[in-house]
């Protein structure tokens, strides 16, 4: 019987080895986040266990960051990392549990997708190319990688400004497969969406937020431990520099509209929350709101609003939380996009769950939305 070999990926993994001496009792752990407690993200490797009928028991489940979302989860497993495909799972006592007779002797599982940065970089290098996409580097985050920001259209003052940012929470990778459908279709020449919207508006896109946590398999957090989601009321150069940068240039553009994109442990739909709570808030906001969710909805099955987070009472909104300032900063719509990391509720395929092609046509489709948003904005 050929070993079993399991290891975490240099580029984006996570998993910690037990004991992988008995395929039917093959013992793992999560790593934490570094400097952070946080812990749900795992990304690994298994070679050897090619016809086996393999056992894996994730120990630590049970105190993971959000351990709602163990609840219905099935595990995603690829054998060339880009055919993704679910796997039934369990979680008891504590465990996160399944079982897989692997077809190849090499075979990757993960929590979600993984978008390794290495993938961003090839993906970045193709958008540098390309002249309808202007290139702004933002500055270093502490591990010395660039931060990237990307505009597109010409600056003018009668011209909307929309930011559109994601993953500032490193393992939340399906901001990432949503920005491959975005991103493409807007500097799509032949899209009269996206030429009309590069017409009317500029704008300002980070496509990966936290690239130093992506890198180091990091569920939330960077490389000093901060999660970036919580450091928009007062970002520092030491603590948040790639909040303190992305901050510091939207001061500098405005902000007319601003999209934060993430993924919901707990939460098996798409959805939007709002920046409501903010002392701001008006029923001005509010119409805005509602229309953006309403389209989108009109736009796309697989968006909904029934389910979601909790509404901030008044006054009562968490200014520290990105939507949340920038919509008190710049008095301007404002929301987080939230995707499943199990299967969606709305239009289940039990094969993949909510997966990269599933995020990529959500993002094409939310140009589409922003669009329609644009006349109400001001």
């Amino acid at each position: 019987m050929t070993n079993i070999h399991i290891s975490a990926p240099h580029d984006s993994g996570n998993i910690e080895v037990l004991d992988a001496s008995n395929a039917a009792k093959i013992r793992l752990n999560i790593r934490e986040d570094g400097k952070a407690k946080f812990h749900q993200w795992f990304y690994f490797r298994v070679t050897g266990a090619g016809g086996q009928n393999a056992s894996y028991a994730i120990e630590n489940a049970g105190s993971s960051s959000y351990v709602d979302g163990w609840k219905d989860y099935q595990v995603c497993a690829s054998y060339d990392l880009e055919d993704w495909f679910r796997i039934e799972t369990s979680y008891e006592d504590g465990h996160l549990k399944f079982q897989h007779t692997a077809e190849r002797d090499s075979v990757y599982y993960a929590y979600f997708a993984p978008y390794p940065t290495e993938r961003y970089r090839q993906f970045i290098a193709e958008l540098v190319d390309l002249d309808e996409a202007v290139y702004e580097p933002l500055g270093a985050t502490l591990d010395g990688e660039p931060l990237d920001l990307f505009r597109f259209g010409e600056p003018a003052d009668s011209k909307l400004n929309l930011w559109v940012i994601a993953r500032q929470h490193p393992g939340e990778t399906m901001g990432s497969w949503w920005m491959e459908g975005f991103l493409p279709r807007l500097l799509d020449e032949g899209d009269a969406v996206a030429m009309a919207l590069r017409e009317k508006a500029v704008i300002y896109v980070v496509p990966l937020v936290n690239i130093d946590g992506a890198r180091r398999g990091h569920l939330r957090t960077n490389a000093a431990g901060a999660d970036l989601n919580r450091e928009w009321a007062e970002p520092t150069p030491e603590r948040s520099p790639e909040v303190f940068a992305i901050r510091n240039r939207m001061d500098e553009t405005g902000c007319d509209f601003f999209l934060d994109v993430h993924g919901d442990e707990a939460i098996a739909n798409n959805f939007i929350a709002g920046s409501e709570g903010v002392p701001c808030w008006t029923e001005t906001h509010q119409k805005r709101l509602d229309h953006f969710k309403d389209t989108l909805m009109a736009l796309s099955p697989a968006f909904q609003k029934a389910e979601g987070y909790p509404v901030n009472a008044p006054g009562t909104a968490n200014l520290k939380i990105a939507a949340n300032q920038i919509g008190e900063r710049f008095d301007c719509l404002s929301m987080t996009l939230e995707m499943p990391f199990k299967e969606a509720n709305i239009l289940p395929d039990p094969r993949v769950g909510w997966s990269p092609e599933r995020c990529r046509d959500l993002g094409r489709t939310c140009l589409d939305a922003i669009w329609a948003a644009l006349p109400g904005l001001r």
